[in-house]
Order: C-alpha cells, then sequence, then structure tokens
C-alpha cells in the first residue's frame, strides 16, 4: 500500500491515482476528471416552482411491447426516441428535450 501525499489516504499499489482526492502520482498533481454528462447538462429552472431542475440522464423509449430477435418483425419499423430528463426536486414535474 502507498500513501497518497496530497491527502494521507492509502492506496493500492497497483493504482496511480488516488481514489480520494484525484492526485496523479505520475504526474504529481491533482486531475480533473471532464464528466460527459456534466457538458451537455443545461441549467433549466422549473416553470412552477423556480427551482433549477435536475438532471437525471438520457433515456431511450421504443414502441411497442417486445424488441429484439424474439419480437415480432413489424416492430424492427416502430420508432424509437431517446431525451434528456429533467426532474424538479421541489414539485416532482419531469421534462423531456431532445439531446
Amino acid at each position: 500500500m502507498k500513501t497518497c501525499p496530497n491527502c494521507n489516504a492509502e492506496i493500492e499499489d497497483s493504482f496511480e491515482i488516488c481514489w480520494n482526492c484525484n492526485y496523479s502520482l505520475t504526474e504529481n498533481k491533482i486531475i480533473d476528471f471532464i464528466d460527459e454528462q456534466a457538458v451537455n447538462k443545461k441549467d433549466i429552472n422549473c416553470l412552477r416552482c423556480d427551482v433549477k431542475l435536475l438532471y437525471s440522464g438520457n433515456y431511450h423509449f421504443h414502441e411497442g411491447t417486445r424488441y429484439g430477435l424474439l419480437g415480432n418483425l413489424f416492430e424492427l419499423f416502430v420508432n424509437k426516441e431517446s431525451f434528456d430528463i429533467y426532474v424538479c426536486p421541489k414539485c416532482g414535474k419531469v421534462e423531456f428535450y431532445v439531446p
């Protein structure tokens, strides 16, 4: 076990980055990781409460009951969509946006 020089957390010997503070032992600095979901997030307020909506993720929707090899052959031609979903933490309102 190694010790992180930045936060003194114990790190396994096979790790090169501290799990606690993202300090890189090879580069001797703290590394900032870019969250791709955070890049695509928008600052949207709820129309009812005027509270910032929370990004819930990108969800994929499919029309029909069965999907895939065991599904109906005609379901290959149905509509498939994906939406970014935002939720109000105060009133529970859900809003869908095209990514």
